[in-house]
């Protein structure tokens, strides 16, 4: 509508703005004349604005087309240059797209390269890991290898050692038993010796103090038990047998007191002694004294 009203003119192409401008200025100029010729203010009414009563003449049609082409041009040029701002906005909203695009894609390419970086550490690292449980694990296995062979070895030289000191101590024994066998033996005979010894001479003794009496014969036969002391003192003559004859037993009986104490048998080992002298059973016969 204010394009239709800026169109418009009076009075040979001067606009309506201009006339209706003229008008009101000098209405206000008669309107302040008057105001100023009046006697009292209380006089003073309200005017009514005069009503200014314009008509619209059509413009002149070539300078209408002329203002229609430039405002189509300014209107075309206005576009032109929103349509070449947007398209300058799209391009830098496309372009800052394409550089935010390029930098998020090389973020994450270069992400892409550490995580590809870190993995390749990672399983840098787990074969170096690996490689060293494998050398942990074969040196492990190597120790326990020399240790079950050490063991075996010490457990060799241990059997070796044990079998050694068992055929030492066999030998030995052998040879104790050997040297006891021989010192019993020689023990055996001495004892034998001494004891064949001691009877003999007991017995040579006896038969020394032993006068048989007339009634004895051949064929008699009297054993008298006799007990001693190591000293040689005897304790006790007991006849065990009798030869029929109470004259050629007491014979026997005092021949065996008048021969003792038997002082030889001081020197005998105790253990000879008792195995052998403590009781000792003598035989008389009238041919010979046996034991």
């Amino acid at each position: 509508m204010n394009n239709a009203f800026n169109n418009l003119v009076i009075f040979n192409g001067y606009p309506l703005a201009i006339v209706v401008a003229v008008t009101m200025h000098a209405g206000l100029l008669m309107l302040l004349l008057y105001l100023q010729s009046g006697n009292r203010v209380e006089a003073l009414e309200l005017v009514q604005p005069t009503v200014v009563k314009a008509l619209f003449i059509d413009e002149n049609p070539q300078v209408r087309n002329q203002r229609v082409i430039e405002q189509r041009r300014i209107q075309r040029e206005q576009e032109q240059r929103q349509a070449a701002e947007a398209q300058r906005r799209r391009e830098e909203q496309q372009a800052e797209q394409a550089r935010r695009d390029a930098a998020e894609q090389a973020r994450q390419e270069q992400a892409r390269q550490e995580e590809a970086r870190a993995e390749a550490q990672r399983q840098a690292a787990l074969r170096e890991q690996e490689l060293r449980d494998q050398r942990r694990a074969e040196e492990l296995r190597q120790q326990r290898e020399q240790e079950v062979r050490d063991a075996e070895q010490r457990r060799q030289q241990e059997l070796a050692e044990a079998e050694r000191r068992r055929q030492r101590e066999e030998a030995e024994r052998a040879r104790q038993a050997e040297a006891e066998a021989a010192a019993a033996a020689e023990a055996a005979r001495n004892e034998f010796e001494l004891v064949q010894s001691a009877t003999g001479l007991i017995q040579q003794l006896v038969q020394e103090h032993w006068s048989r009496p007339p009634s004895a014969r051949n064929g008699m036969r009297a054993i008298i038990q006799i007990r001693m002391l190591p000293t040689g003192e005897v304790t006790e003559a007991i006849i065990t047998q009798s030869s029929g004859d109470p004259a050629f037993d007491r014979s026997a009986e005092n021949a065996v007191h008048r021969a003792a104490p038997f002082s030889e048998l001081q020197d005998l080992p105790i253990n000879v002694f008792n195995a052998n002298f403590r009781s000792l059973s003598l035989i008389f016969e009238p041919q010979d004294l046996l034991n």
